[in-house]
């Protein structure tokens, strides 16, 4: 409709105008434009009057019920009923077709639990990913792990203390307990390193051991715990609703082309300082950093650095590639994407980082540092029990779906702060109530014959049809954005208006049945599609 009222003022002014339509409160209409404002003073002409001009010629379509100028020179558009229902039967377009996006859609370190910072992070990758899916790119979803480093240390040392070295120790943990295990050892492990010295130092060595692994025994214990690791973050993701990965990197793989990067780059982006090799970050935003040690060991950007080039490698027709992180990593990517598009002219522009707020329950802040974490079993537990008291069943789909909308709600960069009882709530802005919803329409369906989409608006139909109309462009809007929180309060919106409208017109056995349940139908798919972008089931029956 934009391009059609462009082509319009084309027409009447030869003039090329950027018309952009909002929608405005409903009794002023379904669209309004203040284009003629924008063409007064180019046009020399009162914006009233250009108003009025283009408001004669949209009229004279017959698309519109009304059209009506207001205030200054406002344009506002009611649509026809048939206008109004084609909106309701027009697909998203698609603006990233021929694309290929790699994103990580979790990336949880090995040897300790995963925490709810994890799954925040794995649930807006991943849904961030549908939404790059729905504008027609061909997404790679990766994850990346550390398995090498303090925490493996700390982990290690704990593990070895507990055992004595003797892996059938080990072997004999149930496959229940093994994660619960390896988050005490790695709790251990933190104190111990925190409070003595002398588990530091040996803390500290073991580190060192899981970057060249030639202590048989050592060897034979890391893999597997490192196994057990893996197994319990890939379930965990499932559990969450993410789709699956096609490709895990690891940090150990990292270090050798990470440093092959800085080492052919430097001088020029990087600059060597008694066998460091540092960025100067601080000119692209961010800090200055030390990438490789004077010892000649690679640090943290070293390895980000090499994992950008093992993606290229793997991708090498990749127009984006995203990494989800936590705020406090905002200024170190910044760097880590500046250097790497030095070192890679190639990736200019394609290399993305979105940091995110903190996720807040009555504990405050969860730390990965410390081993005191909140553990997202733990909460997959509490959301479980929540739902029993409220008379519901635990099933992981509800629990995640409850899980993942207090997430996606939140406008990316926002602190998640939600009360575990509140977010299972049926009556509030919740993913259970949108579930609940969904299901409460497609019961409304099963009692009744076939459906088919209605041939008119009604007076009554129409605030209704006007809100399912807007599924498109939210979705536009959000996968332009890659922002899912718009459609988490459109499916909100949606909902309540349709809870208006079935308070108000009687469905099964109303002279309108056939109507009407085309409406429902028409509601019901439109809320299972948004659902789905988040990554939420929408089931039949709660």
């Amino acid at each position: 409709m934009d391009n059609k009222i462009a082509q319009l003022v084309k027409e009447l002014f030869d003039v090329d105008a950027d018309v952009r339509l909002t929608r405005p409160e409903p009794q002023f209409g379904d669209y309004a434009t203040n284009v003629a404002l924008q063409l007064a003073k180019p046009l020399g002409k009162a914006p009233r009057d250009i108003a009025q001009e283009l408001a004669d010629k949209l009229s004279a379509t017959g698309e519109f019920a009304s059209v009506e100028v207001a205030g200054p020179g406002f344009i506002n558009l009611t649509l026809g009923s048939q206008a109004l229902l084609d909106l309701t039967r027009r697909e998203p377009v698609p603006k990233r077709a021929g694309q290929t996006v790699v994103i990580e859609t979790n990336n949880p370190n090995p040897f300790k639990a995963m925490h709810i910072g994890h799954a925040y992070n794995a649930i807006l990758a991943d849904t961030m990913a549908n939404l790059y899916a729905v504008d027609g790119a061909r997404v790679r979803r990766v994850s990346y792990h550390g398995d090498v480093g303090l925490h493996v240390g700390k982990s290690m040392w704990a593990i070895l203390k507990e055992t004595g070295g003797d892996i059938s120790k080990l072997e004999a943990i149930p496959a229940e307990e093994q994660n619960r295990f390896m988050s005490k050892m790695y709790a251990e492990g933190s104190k111990a390193h925190k409070e003595s010295e002398e588990a530091k130092k040996e803390i500290d060595e073991l580190a060192k051991q899981s970057f060249v692994l030639d202590d048989p025994a050592y060897k034979a214990i890391y893999e597997l715990c490192a196994k057990w690791s893996y197994d319990a973050i890939d379930a965990v993701v499932a559990r969450l609703g993410n789709v699956p990965t096609e490709r895990r990197y690891v940090e150990s793989e990292t270090e050798l082309p990470g440093k092959e990067l800085i080492v052919a780059n430097t001088p020029g982006v990087f600059t060597e300082s008694n066998g460091a090799y540092v960025f100067e970050g601080s000119k692209h935003g961010s800090f200055d950093n030390v990438y490789i040690g004077s010892s000649g060991n690679g640090l943290y950007g070293a390895h980000d650095m090499g994992l950008v080039r093992l993606k290229y490698a793997d991708f090498p027709n990749l127009d984006e590639n995203i990494v989800v992180t936590g705020n406090e990593q905002g200024a170190y990517f910044k760097g880590v994407i500046a250097a790497s598009e030095l070192a890679i002219p190639e990736l200019k522009g394609k290399l993305k980082n979105y940091p995110t707020g903190l996720v807040k329950l009555s504990t405050g802040k969860m730390s990965s540092r410390s081993g005191d974490v909140i553990e997202i079993g733990w909460l997959f537990d509490q959301f479980g029990d929540a739902i029993k008291e409220r008379g519901g069943e635990p099933t992981d789909e509800i629990v995640a779906g409850a899980l993942r909308y207090q997430f996606l709600k939140v406008k990316i960069g926002g602190d998640v702060v939600f009360d575990v009882t509140d977010a299972v709530s049926l009556t509030g802005n919740t993913g259970s109530y949108l579930q609940y919803a969904h299901a409460r329409a497609r019961r409304i369906l099963e009692k009744l014959g076939g459906t088919q989409l209605p041939a008119e608006v009604r007076s009554e139909d129409r605030a209704l049809v006007r809100k399912l109309g807007e599924y498109r462009e939210i979705v536009e809007l959000a996968t332009q954005s890659l922002e899912p929180h718009h459609v988490c309060n459109y499916l909100f919106e949606l909902a309540q208006e349709f809870n208006r409208y079935y308070e108000k017109n009687q469905v099964v056995g109303s002279e309108l049945e056939a109507h009407r349940a085309g409406l429902v139908a028409l509601y019901a798919d439109t809320l299972r599609a948004g659902l789905m972008i988040l990554g939420i089931a929408a089931p039949n029956k709660m």
